[in-house]
């Protein structure tokens, strides 16, 4: 009887033995595929119309900018939308994507859709856009600079810890978290951030041709939904991203939208970086635009 049996599931045993020894290799080739498919049949015609993707807190903007420019020398898109989703982060990668969205903007249409929050550096990021579109619901503004920082002196004395420095220059130390600044550091760091608030402010007028001489109306880091921030100028229309499609097709000037499309395996491997910048991102503090 057990010769039997053998001889009965013979074939699923040999099956489950080859899967745990190739295993390796058939995950490889799986992923091969995923890699190698085509993202869609539909239509042998090039795409058109692309999308670029602004979510999360920016930390870095190389994925970014290699998306636009590389929509950018894509002379087959005529139009690229660009969705935000994003509370803003730091300064500097935040105008880095607003200027490679202005270099964009003078080769093709470009069409910002506030998805949820686009705020602060993600709004710097944006000025550029030939049309800024908000969902009804959305966050936008918030036209402001901060630095935050610690004074964990206390702590330290507690446990018994001391810091030693060697430091050359007056305000090399300045924004240290091992002592309360001084108030000559703490001018320093103001001057540096407002530095920061008038650039940013300054580059948003330019933009949107907003009155340089009323930056209250739409700075000061306030927040609107969506209906304020067309009425004080920061986006131009309201409405879903099917209206944020259509704008874009409008203004790129095509008869028949074919989004360009990515396989299923960026898609994932996108979400992944995304929520690992996340994370990251939680755990930084220093100069942020927000």
């Amino acid at each position: 009887m057990s010769d039997f049996f053998k001889k009965l599931f013979s074939p699923i045993t040999a099956t489950l033995d080859f899967i745990q020894k190739y295993f390796k290799s058939l995950l490889f080739l799986l992923i091969l595929l995923l890699v190698l498919a085509p993202a869609s049949s539909e239509s042998v015609k090039p795409p058109n119309l692309a999308t670029v993707q602004l979510f999360g807190p920016i930390v870095d903007a190389e994925k970014v900018v290699r998306d636009i420019e590389e929509v950018a020398r894509d002379d087959d898109i005529k139009g690229v939308l660009f969705l935000i989703d994003s509370p803003g982060g730091a300064v500097a990668p935040s105008v880095e994507i607003s200027m490679a969205i202005e270099r964009l903007k003078k080769k093709k249409p470009v069409v910002a859709y506030a998805a949820g929050t686009m705020a602060s550096g993600s709004y710097y990021a944006v000025i550029h856009a030939t049309k800024i579109v908000a969902n009804p619901a959305a966050t936008i503004g918030s036209i402001g600079v901060i630095m935050e920082g610690l004074n964990i002196r206390p702590l330290m004395n507690k446990i018994g810890v001391k810091p030693q420095v060697v430091k050359a220059g007056k305000y090399k130390e300045a924004g240290t978290p091992f002592r309360e600044w001084t108030p000559e550091e703490r001018k320093e760091i103001e001057t540096h951030v407002m530095d920061i608030y008038r650039m940013f402010v300054r580059d948003v007028t330019r933009a949107r041709g907003l009155d340089a001489d009323r930056p209250e109306t739409f700075a000061d880091a306030k927040i609107f939904i969506a209906e304020k921030a067309q009425r004080v100028g920061l986006i131009d229309a309201i409405g879903s991203i099917e209206s944020a499609k259509e704008t874009t097709k409008t203004l790129a000037g095509v008869k028949e939208a074919r989004w360009k499309e990515k396989s299923k395996w960026e898609r994932y491997i996108e979400s992944l970086a995304q929520e690992s910048a996340r994370l990251f991102a939680a755990q930084l503090r220093g100069w942020v635009v927000r």
